[in-house]
């Protein structure tokens, strides 16, 4: 018999489950907002949806279809990378382990400032916080995308963002199957 998680499989599959129980489930996947799970379930569940990558598409199609405005107060629920949540110990488990991943609860006093000068500008220009995957990436290239994206269009950057929301969705799941 083969192992269901070494081929993604999500357990319980989410095309098995009530409403209510795929939102208790699947609801903190984007962060503080249950209405991207709920919408995913509402336009239909099967069984492409029991992997990984297929629940992640789902939703990142409800996502995408939502209006301009609920996309940036997804945005908007993202915390700030390095910033006062992550020290007042503010986070969900998930933001909390994503950033110590990528070393950002270890920054020196030099790039806890910079980051909080970045987050600063970056929320002054485009009315968001910075939202980034930063599991796999170093507090180095974190910092020299946050610089980089600075010069983006605020359309572009809202675009990139949900990319980037999208991105951290689909590790969270790939993340689920391998916990088994």
């Amino acid at each position: 018999m083969v192992d269901s998680t070494s081929e993604g499989f999500l357990s319980p599959r989410p095309s098995s489950l009530s409403r209510s129980d795929f939102i208790a489930s699947y609801g903190g996947i984007y962060e503080h907002s249950p209405w991207v799970a709920e919408a995913a379930w509402d336009s239909g569940l099967g069984e492409r949806e029991d992997t990984a990558d297929g629940l992640a598409g789902a939703m990142a199609r409800a996502l995408e279809a939502a209006d301009t405005d609920r996309q940036l107060e997804l945005i908007r629920a993202h915390p700030d990378l390095a910033g006062k949540a992550a020290v007042a110990g503010e986070l969900t488990a998930d933001s909390s382990s994503e950033q110590a991943s990528a070393g950002l609860d270890q920054c020196s006093a030099e790039e806890f400032e910079r980051f909080q000068r970045l987050n600063a500008e970056y929320k002054e220009r485009f009315r968001f916080p910075f939202v980034m995957a930063v599991r796999g990436q170093d507090r180095h290239a974190i910092l020299a995308a946050f610089e980089r994206r600075l010069s983006n269009s605020p359309e572009e950057e809202r675009r990139t963002a949900i990319e980037q929301i999208n991105r951290i969705a689909l590790l969270r799941l790939h993340e689920r199957v391998a916990a088994g």
